[in-house]
């Protein structure tokens, strides 16, 4: 698409805010199911992170996330006090601090797949459709720059 004039495009025909608002629609369509299941979607990333791959350190769970490791610690703190995490130091390396999933964080996983469930029932795409929507904005996001 090029765009030969100093106007901006208007705004449904930007990219960055169809996309903006996708999640925002996503988000609103999630929270009454992580409501009922306990967990922000911020705390719902984390334990994702922690289904793809058990233990992981704060550090490792931040770059996954493409979030500072400031910024994950108060969530691991309160899944931890909500039972679903445990934090251990490494005994390797005292500087870095492990995440574990417990049981309850782990039997959460199930309860989640809701979430994708609605989201396809929602949306009105076939699973393949939605597959390939995701590759191409990760591959978009990957050529901005971002982890892919």
């Amino acid at each position: 698409m090029t765009q030969t004039t100093s106007e901006p495009l208007p705004l449904d025909a930007q990219l960055c805010f169809s996309l903006y608002s996708t999640t925002i629609a996503i988000n609103r369509l999630y929270k009454p199911m992580l409501d009922s299941l306990g967990v922000t979607y911020p705390q719902y990333l984390v334990l994702s992170t922690l289904w793809e791959k058990d233990g992981q350190t704060i550090s490792a769970i931040a770059d996954r996330l493409a979030l500072e490791p400031s910024t994950i610690t108060p969530l691991m703190k309160r899944l931890e006090a909500a039972g679903f995490v445990s934090r251990q130091r490494n005994p390797n390396d005292e500087r870095q601090v492990q995440v574990f999933l417990t049981a309850k964080g782990k039997a959460l996983r199930r309860e989640a797949s809701c979430l994708t469930d609605a989201l396809l029932e929602n949306s009105g795409l076939k699973v393949e459709e939605m597959i390939a929507l995701n590759d191409q904005v990760q591959r978009l996001r990957g050529a901005l720059g971002g982890k892919s």
